[in-house]
This record gives structure tokens, sequence and C-alpha cells, in this order.
């Protein structure tokens, strides 16, 4: 199974191909996005079949954490109608890869592309091999699985993540600034407040947790906060109602169909695509 982190995608040509979101038109972005798919099918074949992962519009995490992915959303506001122009184009996409392609498209309410991959890397892992094509480092604690790689498209090469487990308590522990998670030892706005500084993790904090956690108690005067951050950043600490509505959409079945193809590449164009429609 190829799974297919579509917004990392999407949004990495945009940015990669020099123009930026000001510049990139929608005929610019699907064919981009439809040639990495192209690659990737070509590239990871015995995978198996490829599966197409968004994100949905508002995410579980956020009613968990007022502040997730806060700091992204103040930056947007510089350029706010390239952006809602982008995100336009991106669900366009998607219900035309839903309507055209014979893949799975996997978009699920409240969820992000990080929930369903896990979700999906843990119901098949034990019957088949998993690629996850993702720069995300979030999803190296899921080669704790066997049969499960990581290629990341930034750095054109697998993520070979050593020791998962370390690497997903190291996670809890430091946070994520990109989203706007602290470190245990901070306050939850410290990362959108100008004012404030994370309080910086030593070895004799390091130390100090890891001897709490060899006698299987959270850090002592950090519960809540260490909570924060594992709710946020463990995949084991999805919803179960999130995972329910994976699987209700997983077993939808797919839409569209080779024969639509021909069609749609010569609706949008695609001229050079069409030359290699055999790839899809």
């Amino acid at each position: 199974m190829i799974l297919i982190d579509m917004s990392q995608i999407i949004l990495g040509n945009v940015f990669g191909y020099g123009k930026g979101i000001q510049e990139a038109d929608e005929d610019l972005i699907r064919h981009l996005t439809l040639n990495s798919l192209r690659l990737y099918k070509t590239k990871f074949k015995k995978y198996g079949e490829m599966v197409l992962v968004f994100d949905s519009n508002d995410y579980w995490r956020k009613e968990r954490f007022e502040h997730y992915k806060a700091a992204r959303k103040i930056k947007q506001q510089d350029n706010k109608e390239d952006w809602a122009r982008i995100w336009a184009v991106i669900r366009s996409i998607k219900e035309e890869l839903t309507e055209t392609f014979p893949y799975k498209v996997m978009c699920v309410p409240r969820a992000e592309a990080d929930d369903v991959i896990a979700y999906l890397t843990k119901k098949f892992h034990q019957q088949e091999k998993v690629i996850i094509v993702s720069s995300d480092k979030d999803f190296q604690q899921l080669q704790r699985y066997p049969n499960v790689v990581q290629y990341s498209p930034k750095e054109k090469k697998k993520l070979d993540c050593k020791d998962p487990k370390a690497f997903l308590l190291d996670h809890i522990i430091r946070g994520d600034n990109s989203d706007g998670i602290p470190n245990i030892l901070s306050e939850d706005d410290t990362i959108i407040n100008p004012n404030k500084r994370q309080k910086p993790i030593t070895q004799k904090v390091l130390k100090t947790i890891e001897e709490d956690l060899a006698f299987n108690e959270l850090p002592k005067g950090l519960e809540e906060n260490w909570k924060r951050n594992q709710d946020l950043v463990d995949f084991d600490k999805i919803p179960e109602w999130i995972n329910g509505s994976i699987e209700t959409k997983w077993n939808i079945p797919i839409k569209g169909k080779r024969s639509n193809m021909f069609n749609y590449f010569i609706k949008h164009k695609l001229k050079h695509l069409m030359e290699h429609i055999g790839e899809f």
C-alpha cells in the first residue's frame, strides 16, 4: 500500500516550483500533482495500490488544544487571498481525483491526514508492505511496526528511524513548534505568545523524566503537560470515534474509473501526462 500525504505533496509542489502561492495557478498545480502521483506509483509499484489522503477542514486536535497550529493560521493571514485560492484549488483537485481516478481518496471529517495514515498503517501492515510518502517526521513512530517504511519527497530518500519508541518519547517531551505544541515544561500559549519562551529541556530534566517513566509514572508536576503532548502527537491516542469514521470512509467503494481518465486529460489539456496515461 502506498499512502500519499496529499496536502504535503501539493503544497510541496507549489513552493518547490519556485513561483510560490502568488503565481501558482490551478492548471499548474493540477499538472504538478498528477505528475507526482504518476512518479510515485511507478517508483513504489511493489507496494501495491495508492491511497490518496487529504486533511479535512477542521481537526479534533483543535478542541483538545486551542493553540494547535494557531501560528500557521496567523502567518497565512498575511496572504489571506492567496491561501484561500490555494485551498480552493486543493479541494477542487481532491474532487477530481475522487470522481476520475481508480484510487481510494480519503478525507475524513475532523481528521488530519496523519490520523488516516496512522489508522491504515496499523490496519494493514501485517498483511502487506506499507510505504508512507510524506516528509512529516511524525510518521517515524509508525516504523515500530513491521513492513512499514517512509519516503520523504523533500529529502528524496527513505527516512529510517532506528528507534521509533525513543523518537516518540522525545517528541512528547520536546513538543512540536511547527504545530504550536510546547515542550512539557512550558505553558500552553508559549509558542504563540511573543513575550514567552520555552523552558529548556536539559539533560538533568531528561534523566528525571526517564526515571519517572521507568516506574510507570508520569513526570512529577508535569502530568497535565505530558498528557497534552501525548494526546496530540502519539498516534495511539487518536480518539476511537475518529478511527471509526476512518473505517467507515475506507469501506466506501472507489468512485473513479480508469475509463474516465482519457476524457479528463483532454478536458484539462494534460498532453504530456496523456503520453504516460498507462503509468497511472
